[in-house]
């Protein structure tokens, strides 16, 4: 068992801005950690500094309360999942999974113990004697995940492991991280990956990096937590338009009302929302803006009689059980996506009303971060009325 944490963390290469920005963070042991972020926020490089395959510019890395900020890479009891599998061609897959156990100069008894039980887990016993080469993309990569599993280390790091596989694999294979996880519950887990979705999927607690033109921010963590807490609780409006997909509807406005039960913003159509956000640090006039997630728009049953969002639609997409509606909203406002039942019956050119709670208004301020939500707010659906 490992518990890992880092300690104003910090990666720069000589003569340029920090790639990795005093990260603070704690991984407990046996807990699944997603480092996720868009590509070059350098969620692998810090994922890299665990393992020990790039070294740390300042501050301290502990994996069980020990110092590795100088430990060797094979000291430190992890194991790393790679995304192109580094698989030796030249050996079967039984050899693959038992070469790190020969090189630690275990007996043979164990080393076939461990094999065995790892490609039991695995479902790969009648793939023992194969090569890679002969081995579906999801078989090479279950075999890379024994190979680390055999020398059962304190804490497993996998490097988009699934970004070489096809969907239906990447669900599969998934499937199979989360479970062994269970199983190998001795176990702590960091995962990388640029794909929200397996985020969610995977995650005990996700560390959300931030990426992008704000040199400031490049680097740094966004936000920590729980998979559903960085969903309904996004602290920034780069959190709440990375979590999420499509992502988040967004709609620029003014403050204009500040009460206890939340603000009221005039957006830049000229019409008002209602969102039931803690405005305490909200200011009469402050430039703000609101977000609606998709999943939270509907079709308005009323007919538009109370305030709502109103648009032409310019694109159904029909997956099967829902549609992703895009509306124009006018010429001000750019267009938002809806995601509504997928025998909602809308068609093209269609003039819909739609509606969202007050509850599941989301309002950033001038510098986009989240205005706190009032969950103990129980309101009435409401609407925004668009034109």
């Amino acid at each position: 068992m490992a518990s890992i944490t880092l300690s104003a963390v910090q990666k720069a290469y000589e003569g340029n801005p920090p790639v990795i920005r005093d990260v603070n963070l704690e991984i407990g042991v046996n807990e699944f950690c997603v480092f996720l972020g868009p590509s070059g926020c350098g969620k692998s490089t810090l994922l890299r500094m665990v393992a020990g395959l790039e070294e740390i510019t300042a501050g301290e890395l502990r994996i069980d309360g020990k110092v590795m900020n100088h430990v060797h890479p094979s000291q430190r009891r992890v194991a790393m999942v790679f995304q192109n599998y580094a698989l030796y061609p030249h050996m079967s897959v039984y050899e693959n999974m038992a070469f790190g156990l020969r090189q630690a100069k275990l007996d043979k008894d164990t080393i076939d113990r461990k094999v065995r039980q790892a490609a039991q887990a695995l479902q790969l016993e009648k793939y023992l004697d194969r090569r890679p080469a002969a081995l579906s993309g999801g078989q090479r990569q279950r075999v890379a995940i024994g190979r680390a599993i055999v020398r059962e280390p304190g804490v497993f790091l996998f490097d988009e492991p699934l970004s070489n596989l096809d969907a239906s694999l990447r669900v599969q294979t998934r499937t199979e991280i989360a479970r062994l996880h269970r199983e190998f519950n001795s176990a702590s887990a960091i995962y990388v990956t640029h794909d929200q979705i397996e985020a969610m999927a995977l995650a005990d607690k996700i560390v959300l990096l931030h990426a992008g033109a704000d040199m400031e921010r490049h680097g740094s963590v966004a936000q920590v937590g729980a998979p559903l807490e960085l969903y309904h609780r996004p602290k920034s409006r780069f959190v709440a338009g990375f979590i999420g997909s499509p992502k988040m509807n967004f709609f620029p406005g003014t403050i204009s009302s500040i009460t206890n039960a939340g603000v009221d913003v005039r957006l830049i159509t000229g019409d008002v929302i209602h969102a039931a956000v803690d405005g305490s640090k909200a200011r009469m006039d402050m430039n703000v803006t609101v977000g609606i997630r998709p999943e939270h728009l509907h079709l308005d049953a009323q007919g538009g009689k109370r305030q709502s969002i109103r648009g032409n639609v310019r694109l159904v997409e029909r997956l099967g059980e829902h549609s992703y509606v895009h509306v124009a909203i006018g010429e001000k406002a750019d267009p938002i996506i809806a995601k509504l039942p997928g025998d909602g019956g809308v068609s093209f050119d269609e003039r819909i009303t739609l509606c969202a709670s007050p509850e599941e208004c989301h309002v950033f301020d001038d510098q986009d971060m989240a205005l706190n939500r009032l969950d103990t707010v129980v309101a009435p659906m409401t609407a925004i009325r668009l034109v």
